[in-house]
Order: C-alpha cells, then structure tokens, then sequence
C-alpha cells in the first residue's frame, strides 16, 4: 500500500479535480503491475497496472489507495471496478473508499458481488490527508484552501519599509513553486500586487499552471503588473465598486473580471469560493496580512503552511503575517490541530488544520 501512496504522488497538479490513486498488483509475493492516475481523462491507475500485468492479474492480489470507480452519467473512463472483475483479480486491498456521491461504497460493493475478496481500512490515515482537496471539493463543490505564509521567527512578513525579499531562502521558494503546481488556484490581494508585484506563476520545476487572482474592490491593480503575464489565466476578483472603464483596461490585457457581491468594501469571499469550485478543487492564498485574517476569521482556511526563516525582523511597524481586527482573548485564537514541522533548507514549514469549533473568532472580523 505504500508503494500505491508513492505512486498516486505522482499525479498532483495533473490529475486534477479527479483523485490521486496508485495501483500495485502482487501475484505470489512479486509486483506484477503497477499505474497511477497520471492526468484527467486519461488512463485510471487500475487500468495502467492490470494492463502491464496482463494475464498475470488472474488470481493476484490488487492494492489501490481508493475505492475503484464505476459507472456514472458523464463518466470519460472506463469503470475500473468492472475491470478489475474481467482481469480475474482474487482479492482488492483498499485504503480508503471514496466519497463521491457518484462511487460512495459502489465499487466495492461491484467487486463483492463478483466474488472478489475486498479488505479496506490499510493505511487508511495516509491515504484520507493524500487525497483531503479531493474528498472536501467532491463533497462541497468548494474548493480547498491553504493559507500559505513565509515570515521570521517573530511573525512579519515584511519589514517596516515593507520589504519582503527574500525572507525564507531558496529551498522554501523552491517548494513553493512545488506548491502552487499543485493547487488549482492561487491568491493575492491587491496591496501585494502593488508591493511585490508577483507574477504568481509556477517558474521552477515542472506543473501546471495555476489560475491567478487577485482579489481587488475598487480596480487598483496596475496594468502592467507581472500577474497579467502570459503564461497563466488571471482573474481579477472584485465589486460594482469597479469603474466599467477599469474593467474594459484590464479585459483588454486578457484578464477575466468577475463582478462579486461585495461585504461592506470587500469581496464575498464565500461567493468566490463557490464560483471558483465550479472549475476548480484548490485554491492556495499568499496573502497578505489582511487577506490572511479574512480567511481565517470568516473560517474558509483548511490548511495552513507557514515558513518560517532564523531570521528575526522586529519592529513595532513591520507587517504582521496575519493583520485585521485579531481577538479580543486568547480563548478567542483559531487552535490548529495535528501540526506537522519539517526542515526546508534553513527555515521550517509547519503545517496544520483549524479546529472546526474556533474557525470563526470573533463575529465583528
């Protein structure tokens, strides 16, 4: 089964919105075939491993990280839970079964129904954070959100004169670019665009593009910004505030502009979020300060990833990595849950999950 988790690795950022699955078949203790779900609409992993083990997949063993898929309206592929059945597979050893309402328990129950042997629950754990964007976006039509934030030990992420480069060091960097081919969306608020101005694209290694947007109320984003670029899709999420001229100007450098209602002088982040979900699982948010805070307040982060660099900044006026309002009490304080810290060259990046009950602080945020 961990060798299945290795596999479905593979296909982050390209098998988007469908899940990341391996397949390993065993006969007589010896891999005879392995796959991974490489890109949407392509081969499933079932197929690619039961297809390499040809009629050596009679009377094997199959591992497979999620339940196999059947049959729906508007299905591209084949359903797997049926081929495996026609290749003769004896037994199925399946870490999770999968959430879709289209799967939901189906294609287990497929195999059972054939005579196949189905074990469930190896490595469950694993498997479930492996594929957490896709079981929340399946379930929700909302995309995942990460909070991503690079800052020194002592919170800012940047200086008083509002600097920023580079804090964290060029291994952090490098797994941020990682990060964003691996998330279906990317987000910014105007006042980084005017202070950084980041292109926002995925520049080393290799992965697909992110879309850009920018979350802008009023129409401040210069036009001749990096994240007009044109390597990537840029939105330009804002409000009637927006002057219909601002609107044709950025529509004109290729920019899509989505018109939103807003929240006081604010983008609904809660209406973005459902129109993204309709074309996208993922979305990873870089900020800034208040950005930052309005998401985590309004309770629409799933997942944080903060880099820290030894670094410290200080200053009563440098930027804070999360801005806003804050609480009122410690009590108050979004917790987080199964914290995770690792090295990344000379900073860490710890990561975690909001305790469901302290995702909304404060009601005036």
């Amino acid at each position: 089964m961990k060798r299945a988790l290795e596999l479905a690795r593979r296909g982050w950022g390209w098998a988007r919105p469908n899940p990341l699955v391996g397949a390993v078949v065993v006969r007589d203790g010896t891999v005879v075939g392995e796959g991974y779900h490489a890109v949407c609409g392509g081969p499933h992993a079932e197929a690619v491993a039961l297809l390499e083990a040809g009629d050596r997949a009679r009377g094997a063993d199959l591992y497979l990280n999620l339940e196999p898929c059947v049959d729906f309206p508007g299905k591209k592929t084949p359903p797997c839970a049926d081929a495996i059945v026609a290749a003769g597979v004896k037994r199925v050893i399946v870490a999770t079964a999968d959430p879709n309402p289209c799967v939901d328990g189906r294609g287990l129950a497929r195999l059972r129904e054939a005579g196949v042997e189905v074990v469930e629950g190896v490595l469950a754990d694993e498997a479930r954070r492996l594929n957490e964007v896709f079981f929340h976006w399946v379930c929700a039509r909302t995309p995942f959100v990460v909070l991503k934030l690079a800052m020194s030990l002592d919170g800012k992420i940047a200086t008083r004169t509002h600097r920023s480069r580079w804090i964290t060091g060029p291994a952090s960097r490098r797994l941020v670019h990682s990060l964003r081919a691996r998330y279906g969306a990317i987000l910014v608020g105007v006042g980084t665009v005017l202070a950084d101005d980041p292109s926002l694209a995925v520049r080393e290694g290799e992965g697909p593009q992110p879309v850009r947007i920018v979350l802008d109320s009023e129409g401040r984003v210069p036009l001749g910004a990096k994240v007009f670029s044109p390597e990537a899709r840029t939105v330009v999420a804002t409000t009637d505030r927006m002057s219909v001229e601002v609107e044709n100007a950025l529509r004109e450098k290729g920019a899509e502009v989505w018109r939103l209602p807003g929240e006081g002088d604010r983008v609904d982040l809660r209406g973005l979020l459902r129109r993204l979900g309709e074309e996208t699982d993922s979305l990873l948010v870089e900020g800034g300060a208040e950005v930052a805070w309005s998401f985590l307040s309004a309770g629409l982060v799933h997942k944080i990833a903060f880099f820290y660099a030894p670094l410290i900044l200080g200053g009563r006026d440098a930027v804070p990595s999360v801005g806003g309002q804050g609480v009122n009490d410690p009590a108050q304080g979004i917790r987080f849950r199964d914290l995770g810290i690792e090295r990344v060259g000379e900073d860490f990046l710890v990561t975690g999950y909001p305790v469901l009950e302290s995702r909304r602080p404060t009601e005036s945020a």
